[in-house]
């Protein structure tokens, strides 16, 4: 059984790194890393170019093109990221924002801050942010980090 209020201390943690730490460390270590609130110390760079501008992602640990990456995606309120699969299963939790989220041949979710929603490998999905905030999504992938098209329905 899940334990309501583990999710809410990690997702309020999560939160925390979204917002900026006073430390960083290097994300291809495995050294303990500890993130005190304070300073936006993230390092920002563009998603892979399927996805539209303004879609940005920061690594908080490991190597992208290893497996095991844990990253930052952050999309501008009223973004569409367009129907997309990954090579790896990938683990998510909201930490602002409200994202539609829409898996082949499943009812759209949406994800409002602290919730989980996890992406099966290979899986098409779309996602959308609704609103005016951005959203804000931690994501833990399995294997390495990639987004490939996908032009068929999700129905």
């Amino acid at each position: 059984m899940t334990n309501p209020n583990l999710l809410a201390t990690l997702a309020a943690g999560v939160l925390v790194l979204a917002t900026g730490g006073e430390s960083y460390a290097d994300p291809n270590s495995d050294a303990p890393l500890a993130i005190r609130a304070g300073a936006a110390t993230l390092k920002w760079g563009s998603c892979p170019p399927i996805f539209p501008r303004g879609c940005e992602i920061a690594v908080l640990h490991g190597d992208p093109a290893k497996p095991n990456a844990d990253v930052f995606l952050r999309v501008r309120g009223g973004q569409r990221l367009p129907a997309h699969t990954h090579t790896s299963a990938e683990r998510m939790i909201l930490v602002s924002g409200q994202l539609r989220v829409k898996y082949k041949g499943v009812a759209a979710a949406t994800l409002t801050p602290g919730m989980y929603a996890y992406g099966p490998a290979g899986s098409p999905h779309e996602a959308a942010c609704l609103g005016q905030q951005p959203c804000t999504l931690f994501i833990a992938f399995e294997g390495p980090v990639d987004a490939n098209g996908f032009t068929g329905s999700l129905d």
